[in-house]
């Protein structure tokens, strides 16, 4: 059986979907532009969720105090060297909350990602919390000519899981959150964590029937993995 996103696969992956949007590879290149959370500064809590460890996952170009011009540089001739038929790139803002700051600085950083030459878009990951009305209406603005993506880390849709892993926010937030971005016609994915302490296979499977309501473009499974040195490991 062929599926309507042209081959037998049950699921249409990311990669294939952006191919056939832009006609050719398109290529993420990760960015650490020195964002914090607001359960890690105070504002809904320290110590950050307990399973995060950015470092984890962060290339090692990443470094905030080079700035994203550099970063990207190096992004590029990082990914030249793995996939040569990448010409175009996405700056992906993903360590930390990439909304959670002045609307001025944010403005700022993300209009240096989009002038670089080859750059044609942006994804921001974030948390449900933390993209307010007026930041999501100049993303919208941005879109009019840009590729511009919202990746909000919902990682769970129980309250009491959320509180276990110290998230600080809740799951009708995360309903708000793409509610309002699908209002204003931005793509958009959720990211959730399968495993975490509590959760059984009934109540992972009931969260994505809940999810498959949602307006949401895309969904993003990550396994639970025990970082070292994370809240959650010790």
């Amino acid at each position: 059986m062929e599926y309507s996103w042209g081959h037998s696969r049950r699921f249409n992956s990311y990669s294939e979907f952006m191919k056939k949007k832009f006609g050719s590879r398109v290529q993420k290149l990760s960015l650490d532009a020195g964002f914090t959370c607001p359960n890690r500064d105070g504002t809904k809590g320290t110590g950050g969720c307990t399973f995060c460890n950015n470092n984890a996952f962060n290339p090692s170009y990443c470094d905030p105090a080079k700035g994203i011009t550099w970063q990207l540089d190096q992004g590029i001739k990082f990914h030249k060297r793995r996939y040569r038929k990448s010409i175009r790139y996405l700056a992906y803002f993903q360590a930390y909350t990439n909304t959670y700051g002045e609307l001025e600085k944010l403005k700022g950083l993300y209009g240096e990602a989009l002038h670089h030459p080859d750059v044609i878009g942006m994804v921001l990951g974030t948390r449900p919390d933390a993209l307010p009305d007026g930041l999501l209406d100049h993303l919208q603005e941005l879109s009019q000519d840009y590729y511009i993506e919202i990746e909000y880390g919902v990682e769970s849709c129980y309250n009491e899981t959320l509180r276990r892993i110290n998230r600080g926010h809740t799951i009708e937030e995360s309903i708000q959150a793409v509610e309002e971005t699908a209002r204003r016609g931005l793509p958009q994915g959720v990211h959730f964590i399968i495993g975490l302490p509590g959760e059984s296979e009934d109540d992972i499977f009931n969260a994505m029937r809940m999810v498959s309501g949602w307006p949401v473009d895309k969904i993003k499974f990550h396994q639970l993995q025990i970082v070292k040195n994370t809240v959650m490991a010790k």
